[in-house]
């Protein structure tokens, strides 16, 4: 099985005085706005920082569920955080750093179990998984 989604980027203008728009093929985001003001200066608007932390949150979250479920367990709620660390690095900027905070309800799981099969879920997410090494293909047109 096989199941693609997309994402889309519009751009105009240069890097500081540039706009841009996100969109999602859900609909979730439609034309939302972002640029170097809400990506490094903390202006209102989205940076893709945040959209990696969103789904690598929710992909890990999904996943410890899965596991939880196939050792026994249901989470009575689960919150995560992915905080994605983007640093100036040589050469331009990386992120160097994803720190994922899990608090959990979990009737009848120690607190062991839960640290161990989270474990997996951060090993096991598809986001996780892609965050690691993907190949990364490029199709560029000038219009």
């Amino acid at each position: 099985m096989q199941i693609n989604r997309t994402g889309s980027a519009q751009w105009s203008g240069g890097i500081k005085d540039g706009k841009g728009q996100i969109s999602t093929q859900s609909g979730a985001l439609k034309s939302y706005p972002y640029g170097f003001a809400s990506r490094f200066e903390g202006l209102p608007g989205t940076n893709p920082e945040e959209l990696i932390g969103a789904a690598h949150a929710g992909c890990f979250t999904m996943a410890l569920s899965l596991i939880l479920g196939e050792a026994g367990f249901t989470a009575t709620s689960m919150e995560t955080t992915a905080k994605v660390t983007l640093e100036s690095v040589e050469g331009g900027f990386a992120i160097s750093a994803i720190l994922l905070t899990l608090r959990g309800t979990v009737p009848n799981c120690d607190e062991k179990t839960f640290i161990e099969l989270a474990g997996k879920a951060k090993a096991g997410c598809p986001v996780s998984k892609a965050l690691a090494a993907v190949p990364i293909t490029l199709d560029a047109q000038l219009a």
